[in-house]
């Protein structure tokens, strides 16, 4: 470990690392504070913490068990030149998951429901159930990112490292996210449509349909940052109102 410290492409591979890990980890966060969001408020931090917190041990599980998730990646089955590995099972089935959760997510907004609670006459959602639904996405999460992970770096100590600082940004980052996806409708109905994107590429992926992750990134941020120009411009506004 000490000779790791003193060579120079180790730190860079620990940060080019991290920083991959951050990025594959804003699906995560989005995921998770959706779900949080149907929790009454005094609960919405424990449930991200907890969800964070089972995405770091699932991580350190699957790097500590690199051989098994090498393996994954092995087809299984078999016709007519179609190969799928139980890593293509996975994100098929994490895709198909995350493409109906987010269907129903917005539909549950553009119809009112997704703020009914005990007062609304429908009771909201256990703690439970959607720590149950995080961590079936924490699967699917923590599989490609430490097939990456392993993908770039050759020390377990370096991937360990990169994974635990990726998560404690993600941790101290989860709380504004929540809030700010939580305060503007149509950030979170944007970021809804990024989980339905994410959905779609996962099962191309399953299904062998690679769909390069820079598109993805590129298609997300320029929503981004025309969401960003409209909030502005709606700030803008108000304060125009309120001057008159």
């Amino acid at each position: 470990m000490l000779d790791l410290l003193a060579d120079p492409n180790a730190w860079a591979s620990l940060l080019t690392l991290t920083a991959l890990e951050i990025v594959l980890g804003i699906d995560n966060i989005i995921f998770i504070s959706i779900m949080a969001s149907k929790l009454p408020l005094e609960r919405q931090a424990a449930a991200r913490k907890v969800g964070l917190a089972l995405a770091l041990i699932t991580r350190l599980i699957l790097l500590a068990s690199i051989a098994w998730v090498v393996g994954l990646t092995q087809p299984f089955f078999e016709i007519q030149g179609f190969a799928l590995s139980w890593r293509d099972i996975i994100l098929i089935v994490g895709g198909l998951f995350l493409m109906a959760k987010g269907t129903t997510e917005i539909h549950h907004t553009i119809e009112g429901k997704a703020d009914e609670g005990p007062a609304g006459g429908k009771p909201a959602a256990t703690f439970n159930a959607v720590v149950v639904q995080i961590m079936i996405l924490d699967i699917v999460f923590s599989l490609d990112s430490v097939i990456t992970a392993v993908g770039m770096a050759q020390e377990l100590s370096i991937m360990v490292a990169a994974v635990i600082i990726a998560m404690m940004v993600m941790l101290f980052a989860s709380g504004p996210v929540s809030a700010f996806v939580n305060r503007h409708q149509t950030v979170k109905m944007l970021a809804l449509s990024f989980l339905l994107l994410v959905g779609v590429a996962l099962v191309a992926d399953g299904l062998h349909f690679h769909i390069p992750k820079g598109y993805l990134y590129f298609a997300i941020a320029f929503s981004v940052v025309v969401e960003a120009l409209n909030l502005a411009a709606s700030a803008r506004r108000r304060r125009k109102q309120a001057e008159h």
